[in-house]
C-alpha cells in the first residue's frame, strides 16, 4: 500500500483531479462576480495583538502584511474547501464544529448566578456529592511478619499489653519496626486510611472501642498494634462551608438542561432518516434530560 501512494502516477492523478473539481466549481459560478472577502480593521488588529502576545512585541510593517496574505490564503482556502464539500467526511472537522457549536450553546445559556433558595435546594437533593465522609484518629506500632515470622502475633499480643499499661500517650519511639508511614494519625478520612493500610485495616479500626490499645490488627504490611483516639462521623456541611463548589455544580447542570434542551430544538428542525442495515437493529435516539432539571 505505501509503494502505491509513493507511486507518481498517482499524485498526478490527485493533483488533477483537485484541479479539475475547482475548475469544474468554477464553471458553475459561470460570469457571477467572485466572492468578496473584506479583512476589516479588527481583525487587522486581532492578527497585529495575537503576534505581540507570541513574539513580546507588535509586528513591523512588512510582518503585518504577511499575517493578513496568511490569513486571506487560509479564508480562501477554507471556502473552497467546504464549496467542495471537503469537511463532510473529515471526522475532525466535524469534531471541532460540533464542540464549537457547543461552546456557543454554553456561552448564551450561561445566565444569572444561581439564587440562595436555588443553591440550598440542590444541595439538599444531592448530599451524597457534598457529604463529609469518616474521619480517624489513631496511633499505630507496626511489626514486621517476615522478620519476626511465627512468633509475630506473640510479640504483637506481649507489646499490646505493655502499651497499655503505659497508657494512651505511651512513647513509640522504640517500639515495633520501622515502616514509612505514620505512627500517629490524625482526622484521616476513612478512605485514605483504607488506600494506605487496606480494606482489612479500616475496617477493624471501626469496630475498636477509642483510648483501647488493640491488636494484633492485621494490614497490607503486616500486624499493628493500634489505639483509636477518635472517630468522627461523616456530616452534611453547611452551605456556607462549600457554596463554591455547590454553586460549579448548579451551573454544570443547568447548562446542561440547557444544552439538551437547545439540542431538542435544534433536531426538531430536522427530518432525520436512519437506514438500518437488514438483521440489525439500532434504538431510536433521544435526549435525555439530567435528572437536576426535573
Amino acid at each position: 500500500m505505501r509503494a502505491v501512494l509513493r507511486e507518481p502516477l498517482l499524485h498526478f492523478a490527485l493533483g488533477g483531479a483537485l484541479i479539475f473539481l475547482a475548475a469544474g466549481l468554477g464553471g458553475e459560478r459561470g460570469g457571477a462576480a467572485p466572492d468578496r472577502i473584506v479583512v476589516t480593521t479588527g481583525r487587522i488588529e486581532g492578527l497585529a495583538a495575537g503576534f505581540a502576545r507570541s513574539w513580546q512585541r507588535p509586528p513591523t510593517p512588512a510582518e503585518l502584511d504577511g499575517l493578513v496574505d496568511d490569513w486571506i490564503r487560509d479564508e480562501i482556502y477554507t471556502r473552497e474547501a467546504l464549496a467542495l464539500g471537503l469537511d463532510r467526511d473529515d471526522k475532525v472537522v466535524r469534531r471541532r464544529l460540533r464542540e464549537k457549536m457547543e461552546f456557543l450553546i454554553e456561552d448564551a445559556t450561561a445566565g444569572a448566578p444561581p439564587s440562595e433558595a436555588e443553591l440550598a435546594a440542590f444541595l439538599a437533593a444531592h448530599p451524597e456529592r457534598f457529604r463529609e465522609e469518616p474521619r480517624l484518629s489513631f496511633r499505630q506500632v507496626y511489626l514486621n511478619r517476615d522478620r519476626r515470622g511465627a512468633g509475630a502475633a506473640d510479640d504483637a499480643r506481649v507489646l499490646r499489653v505493655r502499651l497499655a499499661a503505659a497508657g494512651p500517650d505511651a512513647d513509640l519511639a522504640a517500639a515495633g519496626d520501622g515502616l514509612m508511614v505514620p505512627g500517629d494519625v490524625e482526622a484521616m478520612p476513612a478512605s485514605e486510611v483504607a488506600r494506605l493500610f487496606g480494606d482489612g485495616f479500616a475496617a477493624a479500626l471501626d469496630g475498636l472501642e477509642p483510648g483501647r490499645w488493640a491488636g494484633p490488627v492485621e494490614s497490607g504490611y503486616g500486624l499493628h498494634v493500634v489505639l483509636l483516639r477518635r472517630r468522627d462521623a461523616g456530616r452534611l456541611p453547611a452551605l456556607d462551608e462549600v457554596r463554591p463548589v455547590v454553586t460549579r455544580e448548579v451551573l454544570a447542570a443547568r447548562r446542561a438542561r440547557m444544552a439538551a434542551a437547545a439540542y431538542r430544538e435544534l433536531r426538531a428542525r430536522y427530518e432525520v432518516v436512519v437506514e438500518r442495515p437488514a438483521g440489525t437493529t439500532i434504538a431510536a435516539t433521544t435526549v435525555d434530560v439530567p435528572s437536576e432539571s426535573r
